[in-house]
């Protein structure tokens, strides 16, 4: 049997057309008071829900593209990022994709876990999510 949740109104789902729209039943983030919850986001190209062409560098610039884009529609940007969570199909892509990384965040250093896991939605080579502080708060 199925049932009907409705989502609290403490949180807020947040949308944008600049980064992919979900591939399935999830929101591309939540904020909930001044904290934003992305989903992951993988290296799809917005304007036409195709996987990006390219390697695993091209991947990762594609999936933080997204991600910034989905920060941005939520009130907050890179620098108020606290963690993120790095999630490749192989770990021997690690240091290529530190140094997209790396080149995102500049001097700002948020926590964050990198993993290795079997398979990734649409068999992408990395998917990247984040916590965030929202905008305009110290």
């Amino acid at each position: 049997m199925a049932s009907t949740v409705s989502t609290h109104e403490s949180l807020t789902a947040v949308s944008t057309t600049n980064a992919p729209k979900a591939i399935g039943p999830y929101a591309q983030a939540i904020k909930v008071g001044d904290l934003l919850f992305t989903s992951g986001s993988i290296p799809l190209v917005p304007e036409t829900m195709e996987i990006v062409e390219g390697g695993v560098e091209t991947q990762a610039e594609q999936c933080l593209k997204n991600m910034k884009a989905v920060l941005e529609a939520g009130g907050s940007e890179l620098g108020k990022v606290v963690k993120t969570t790095v999630f490749l199909k192989s770990m021997n892509d690690f240091v290529t994709v530190n140094n997209v990384y790396a080149k995102f965040f500049g001097d700002h250093r948020p926590a964050r876990s990198a993993v290795e896991v079997a398979r990734l939605p649409k068999d992408v080579l990395v998917e990247i999510e984040c916590i965030a502080r929202c905008a305009g708060l110290s």
